[in-house]
């Protein structure tokens, strides 16, 4: 069902995206030197449909970084508890060890 799911959005945006890269397919001069205007030392001639995409996939990118940095905090948090619960887990284990099997019903009649 989850596949059928992702096919339904997937197939879609996969169609507008080659639609789109058909229609605009006429070539347009990138120009990375912002002093020469008439006769640019770096420009390339690419078709319009790759500097969207190419614009598109790096705003996704730039934007994933953002966030997982943003996020660092939290993962932090998360592996300090994890490490913490693992430590508490591994000395309540040792204390039940500890504990003879005799004494175990008394202890949890008391708490009760």
């Amino acid at each position: 069902m989850k596949a059928f799911f992702k096919a339904l959005i997937l197939v879609p945006v996969a169609l507008a995206i080659v639609l789109f890269s058909i229609a605009n397919r006429a070539p347009v001069r990138v120009s990375l030197d912002p002093f020469s205007r008439d006769a640019p030392t770096l420009a390339f001639d690419l078709p319009l449909f790759a500097v969207v995409l190419a614009a598109i996939a790096a705003g996704v990118l730039i934007g994933g970084l953002a966030s997982w940095i943003a996020q660092g905090k939290y993962r932090k948090a998360a592996r300090r508890n994890r490490r913490e619960a693992e430590a508490l887990r591994s000395e309540a284990q040792s204390l039940r060890a500890a504990v003879p099997d005799s004494a175990l019903p008394a202890l949890t009649s008391r708490n009760s």
